[in-house]
């Protein structure tokens, strides 16, 4: 039996009484359709993005997409494709391997769902979202960061994938790309979210 899903707003994803849109994001702009996040970032969860992320324990993202998996089909979401924020080629060299592109795989396997990682391109080495001191920071540092020059989008429902979301900026700047070039709807799925306050 499944259990009742707390009502959460219909953009961001944040617990939301009223099941609509929480204060913030009613009248706001958006690229993105909605978001969604499987945890809260803290305890246990921020110790296994940590050793995913930073310490090359890639074998932790099945684990962690079989969390996104569960809920992906409890919540009844959808799309046709999965596409991972990509990282900057400089990151992507020092780092050596995107841990948004890990779980995407894995979450592939599972949903049956497409992977594309050539339709975004990161053209812009901003630092980590984490470090910028406010939401309006974030966004700004984000600002046409990510590029989509691929007609495959047009129409189709894309499912962004990355591995923590902060501010929302990232997944923002993602979907601005995707939806200029076409896309139809654009749903950011990331394992874990980031509450602190708006600011």
């Amino acid at each position: 039996m499944s259990r009742i899903l707390p009502p959460l707003c219909r953009r961001c994803g944040r617990p939301e009484s009223s099941g609509a849109y929480c204060a913030e994001c009613w009248g706001m702009k958006s690229s993105l359709d909605s978001i969604r996040s499987v945890f809260i970032f803290d305890g246990i969860v921020r110790r296994a993005v940590h050793e995913l992320k930073y310490r090359n324990v890639k074998a932790v993202s099945n684990c962690l997409a079989g969390f996104m998996s569960l809920y992906f089909q409890e919540y009844g979401l959808s799309g046709d494709m999965l596409v991972p924020v990509p990282l900057h080629e400089k990151r992507l060299r020092d780092r050596g391997y995107n841990q948004s592109q890990l779980l995407a795989d894995e979450l592939s396997g599972l949903l049956s769902v497409e992977v594309n990682t050539a339709l975004l391109k990161r053209v812009r080495n901003t630092g980590p979202q984490a470090r910028s001191a406010s939401v309006h920071e974030r966004k700004a540092n984000m600002e046409n960061t990510f590029v989509c020059d691929s007609g495959a989008v047009k129409d189709r429902e894309i499912i962004v994938i990355d591995d923590v979301c902060t501010s929302g900026a990232t997944l923002e700047s993602c979907a601005a790309a995707l939806k200029s070039a076409g896309a139809g709807h654009v749903l950011g799925f990331t394992l874990a979210r980031e509450i602190s306050n708006r600011s």
